[in-house]
């Protein structure tokens, strides 16, 4: 694809948190809740603070070999887990709940993001190896979130009464009936039949969501050496059962968490505040809270119940069963990789900058965060209707209404406003209010009045001039909107939205190699990519 990219701000687009953009900026207030810049100094930083801490690295391999023993290896990805044996190989880590079919965009944004600091980084830093990793959430329970895809704005919901940890669902005729049903809309295109038929071959019925987006997620990603941790296993559990017993005994993240987001100034918002214990409990088809209950643990909308000896027994036999939920998670992640920079999402970097204490509460290295990139994909059509409407891309961003004004304004030929006579008729009330003083000075007050009533009248007066013109920008109003509905669908942004199928359908495997071209490492920018 011969495609050219514009970066702007982040905080320009509008549709980022003033933590995000503040972050990215390294607004001095942030900075007591993060270790690391975003810069190859950062890196380093990271790496010495890394050295410091006994990553099992010998287990990292074993569970890597084990859950690809039936996945042939790209020579890469087998060069980098080989390379994970060695106390110089550090890994570059984005995380991501399984949505069924890659669900939004920023799914394969995120994974492209680690691939190209991973090549940054090594290019920079040869002394040292690094890896890119795809931590997979398969334990989200989130189906609302998780089981549905927009196709050309269509949405696609999975209809399953399956509960508990969506990455344990399987895949069920409901599932397949959706994949025939977004088919009917992708094999007109030229690569619409290898799209579709990867979905199929991926999702196979009596697979669960977690080995079908494992299948997935390589089929797109091995030749770029992507490897694919899936923390839903004994052998990962176990080596964090130094900490669940922690929460379990001490309860320690929920006050971790407080302390900092106290911390924060009032102007943020926390994005997650946690629970007393923040883990769950996972067996078969349910995913529920554990609380405590004075001496007893209980497990929510279950009949069981654990004293503290039978809780600490069920963890050191079952350790798969408890499961870390937003507070946790990443100390586990963290816990069985060498990682040294964490690839996120707003949200994602928002909570991560509350967890720094929880991470100092147990002595896991807290790594660099970088929010991950982020695109606009504007089609050759698109980029007409732009340039006939004389709009930068950046413009795009601004609400419909907005733009709909700016347009109106600029292409006027008769005046729309009355500041001018605005500024007369304050000027011929200031000497009318002297003219009434002069007689009886009650009388100016009573002037004010009248001069706020005769500017509301005029500002009036001023909307309805600006309406009426308006109604003659009709045609640029229907382009615009058309403009609006296809770029940013549901007034979201495109990423959130849209799915990678359409794209891959009209352009193939080039469109993520498109997309891992225009992806930066260290520079959080937001891209505009012109097809």
């Amino acid at each position: 694809m011969n495609t050219t990219a514009q970066f702007i701000p982040y905080r320009q687009t509008g549709f980022f948190s003033s933590m995000v953009a503040d972050y990215i900026s390294a607004a001095p207030r942030l900075q007591p809740f993060y270790n690391h810049p975003v810069s190859l100094a950062g890196i380093k930083a990271s790496i010495e603070q890394r050295k410091l801490f006994a990553t099992d690295r010998a287990l990292l391999v074993d569970i890597l070999n084990e859950q690809y023993k039936t996945t042939p290896l790209t020579e890469k990805q087998q060069k980098y887990i080989h390379q994970l044996s060695s106390d110089n190989t550090f890994t570059i880590c984005t995380a991501h709940q399984p949505n069924i079919f890659t669900g939004p965009l920023y799914f394969i944004y995120k994974i492209l993001h680690a691939v190209k600091l991973t090549e940054e980084l090594q290019a920079a830093m040869p002394e040292n190896n690094f890896v890119p990793v795809y931590y997979m959430g398969s334990e989200d329970a989130d189906l609302d979130e998780l089981g549905h895809v927009f196709i050309n704005g269509e949405k696609y919901e999975w209809a399953t009464k399956q509960t508990g940890a969506v990455g344990r669902m399987i895949v069920d005729k409901a599932l397949v009936q959706l994949i025939e049903a977004i088919s009917g809309q992708l094999l007109v295109l030229p690569f619409g039949a290898e799209i579709t038929g990867l979905m199929k071959d991926c999702y196979q019925p009596g697979v669960t969501i977690e080995q079908a987006t494992f299948k997935l997620v390589n089929a797109l990603f091995a030749e770029y050496g992507v490897l694919i941790l899936l923390p839903d296993s004994a052998a990962v559990k176990r080596r964090f059962v130094p900490v669940i017993e922690k929460e379990l005994m001490e309860g320690f993240s929920h006050p971790a968490v407080q302390q900092t987001v106290t911390l924060f100034p009032e102007e943020y918002k926390a994005q997650a505040s946690g629970r007393a214990i923040n883990l769950f409990y996972l067996v078969d088809d349910k995913r529920e809270r554990i609380e405590q209950a004075s001496d007893d643990f209980l497990i929510l909308n279950t009949q069981l119940k654990f004293s503290k000896a039978a809780i600490l027994e069920e963890l050191r036999e079952h350790p798969e069963r408890f499961s870390p939920n937003v507070i946790l998670r990443p100390v586990l992640q963290e816990t069985i990789l060498p990682d040294i920079a964490f690839i996120g999402g707003g949200g994602e970097i928002a909570y991560w900058l509350e967890l720094k204490k929880v991470f100092d509460a147990v002595q896991v290295p807290y790594p660099m965060l970088i929010v991950r990139n982020s695109f606009l994909i504007v089609s050759k059509a698109l980029q007409v209707g732009t340039k006939k409407l004389q709009l930068e891309y950046a413009d795009l961003f601004a609400t419909e209404l907005e733009l709909v004004n700016h347009l109106v304004r600029r292409d006027s030929t008769i005046q729309l406003n009355l500041e001018k006579e605005k500024g007369n008729m304050i000027a011929l009330y200031d000497q009318i209010k002297i003219i009434a003083g002069g007689i009886d000075t009650s009388l100016q007050t009573h002037t004010s009045a009248l001069q706020t009533q005769a500017l509301k009248k005029l500002t009036a007066l001023e909307k309805k001039m600006f309406r009426a013109q308006k109604r003659k920008f009709e045609a640029q109003q229907r382009q615009l909107e058309k403009l609006k509905k296809e770029l940013f669908p549901n007034n979201s942004l495109q990423e959130r939205v849209g799915n990678l199928m359409p794209f891959y359908a009209s352009h193939g495997k080039e469109f993520i190699e498109m997309i891992y071209s225009h992806s930066k490492g260290l520079q959080q920018e937001f891209g505009v990519i012109l097809e």
